[in-house]
Order: structure tokens, then C-alpha cells, then sequence
């Protein structure tokens, strides 16, 4: 989780998909947007300009402007100096607003970034706030294989050498989707819901003992990778005896619950040995998990067909 960003990094990300310019303030573009510094519990990172619980990213759009621009001077000149307090991260004006240099020489006076943009105000904070719900959001690393199987997010884990890259390769083969080799990053975008990506120097590559390092999207094409996914299962390699096999719960299986970023997911314990295709049993564990969401559980319906039968 990243507790802290800057007028820059927002900036940055921003102007790749909307219309974002710098107007004046360049040099205090490095200054902290810290989400837990805010001086009243009711102000947000960002939103339409407020001067009782200040965002600590203001925008001002055409109603916003109207509004200053009908103050009476003396007004006019104390809501600006309150709007570039120093409990203001950054400015942002909307609708292509022309700045006055008043605004320009005051951002400048108070080290407080200011841009310009030519969306509406309801536009560009609904752009910034999709973007800081992501770079804010909980995340963390996880040790193991991400996939899309038969359109389900499947992280695939175990310890080391266990097959992780092997199964998963012969997954890919059979159609199915790499996201992650290795190292899945999850973000928590919601309650209850964990989306997985892959870190961008890994994204395409995936290790295979003996192999070395292959290009996915190079030998399978561009289906073969799927770039994010909510996570809706977890299969854990594990090795196994034939006498240990035979200590597990037969009518039930290995189904229990594994918690990431205090997220609940279902997770199948995938017994390896000798003998075993395991690209077939994660295919076939997908599809009794997309049944069980729909409310069908073969163990239950078979204990209710057996007590009928008996009776």
C-alpha cells in the first residue's frame, strides 16, 4: 500500500489519457499528497473546491469560478488566499477555465501545484479518484502462478520446484491464459475482491527448469496472456505419499478457506505424484468451483441422492 504520492506522479499517469497541463507551481511538484494528513475527518483527496472541509486536491469548474468570480473584491481576494493555503496539495481547473495571472502568481507564492485541463470537473475527478483508488489501495506480492482458467482467476502455488511453471505451461497449451509467472501482484480494489497483475519487467515472461527463460506471447501469441484478474481461486501444489492420499476426505476433498489482504478465497489442496495429470484436475477444479458459485455442490447432492437410496 503507498500511503503517499506527488502533484508529479499524478501528472505523469494522468496526461497519458486525458487532456493535463502544468500552469504554474512546477517547482513544488515533488511536495507529499499524504492521505492520512488531512486536518478534518470529512475532507477527501479530491473533489469540487471546498474551503469548510478542503480536499487536499481542489478543483475548480465552471460553477466554481462563476462563484469566485461574483465575489466582491476584498472576498474574492480572501477565498483565494484560502484556497492556496498550505493544506492544499495541489489545484486543478477545469474546462479549459483561462487563468488568471492573479492565480499564477499566487500558486506560485504559496509552493501549490496548479494545472489546467480541458475536461469538466465531474470528468476529471471521476479520472483522478480511478487512479488513486488504485495506486492507494492495499497490495501485496505473492509467491506463485496467476492464470485465466476457463475465464477464472487461478493462482497456482507450492513450494519451490514443485511444478508450478511446469503446470501452468501445459495449461497455456491447452488454451488457457498466463498473467503471472513467479510473482502475482493483488490489489485489494473493494470489499471482498482482489484483482492479480503481473510486475512489469516479468509481464510475457515465464521460467521453466531446463528451458530457461521463455516469451509466452512470442511462441503462443497474444491470447496466451491476459494482463489482470480478480482472483476467484487458489490451487496449492503439494506433495504427497499414496498412503498420505489415502487420509484425505473423499466425499468433500481439500476445500478450504486462505485470506489475502483480509480477503477470503477459496483454495484446493492439488495432491502431486506419479501418475497424476494435473493440468486435467486444475480444469476440472475450475469447473466444480464455477458450480459450487451457482450452487451446486456434487458432495451434497450425492449424499442427498445416497439418503433417498437408502430409505
Amino acid at each position: 500500500m503507498i500511503d503517499k504520492l506527488t502533484p508529479q506522479n499524478l501528472f505523469e499517469h494522468l496526461q497519458e489519457s486525458i487532456d493535463l497541463h502544468w500552469v504554474a507551481g512546477t517547482q513544488h511538484a515533488t511536495r507529499t499528497i499524504n492521505r492520512n494528513l488531512h486536518l478534518n475527518q470529512k475532507a477527501t483527496l479530491i473533489g469540487h473546491l471546498n474551503l469548510i472541509h478542503p480536499n487536499r486536491i481542489q478543483v475548480i469548474g465552471k460553477t466554481e469560478w462563476n462563484y469566485l468570480d461574483n465575489l466582491k473584491k476584498n472576498s474574492r481576494e480572501d477565498t483565494h488566499k484560502q484556497i492556496f493555503s498550505r493544506r492544499t496539495a495541489a489545484i486543478i481547473i477545469s474546462d479549459n477555465i483561462q487563468v488568471p495571472e492573479e492565480f499564477i502568481e499566487l500558486a506560485n507564492a504559496h509552493q501549490t501545484p496548479l494545472l489546467l485541463s480541458s475536461l469538466s470537473s465531474s470528468d476529471l475527478i471521476e479520472s483522478v479518484r480511478f487512479y488513486l483508488s488504485n495506486v492507494l489501495a492495499d497490495k501485496i506480492t505473492v509467491h506463485g502462478v496467476f492464470m485465466e482458467v476457463m475465464g477464472t482467476g487461478v493462482l497456482i502455488t507450492g513450494e519451490s520446484s514443485i511444478g508450478k511453471s511446469e503446470l501452468a505451461l501445459e495449461l497455456i497449451t491447452r488454451g488457457h491464459r498466463l498473467i503471472a509467472d513467479d510473482a502475482a501482484i493483488f490489489t485489494r480494489v473493494g470489499p471482498g475482491v482482489l484483482i492479480g497483475s503481473c510486475p512489469e519487467v516479468l509481464t510475457d515472461f515465464m521460467e521453466v527448469r531446463g528451458l530457461g527463460v521463455l516469451n509466452i506471447r512470442a511462441m503462443y501469441g497474444e491470447n496466451a496472456i491476459k494482463k489482470n484478474k480478480y482472483l476467484r481461486l487458489i490451487i496449492r501444489m503439494e506433495h504427497m505419499s499414496i498412503e498420505d492420499q489415502q487420509q484425505l476426505d473423499r466425499l468433500y476433498g481439500t476445500r478450504t478457506m486462505h485470506t489475502i489482504l483480509d480477503v477470503g478465497v477459496p483454495e484446493i489442496m492439488l495432491p502431486v505424484a506419479s501418475g497424476r495429470n494435473l493440468a486435467v484436475m486444475v480444469e476440472a477444479a475450475v469447473r466444480n468451483h464455477i458450480l459450487m458459485e451457482h450452487g451446486h455442490n456434487a458432495s451434497e447432492e450425492f449424499i442427498q441422492r445416497q439418503s433417498q437410496f437408502m430409505n
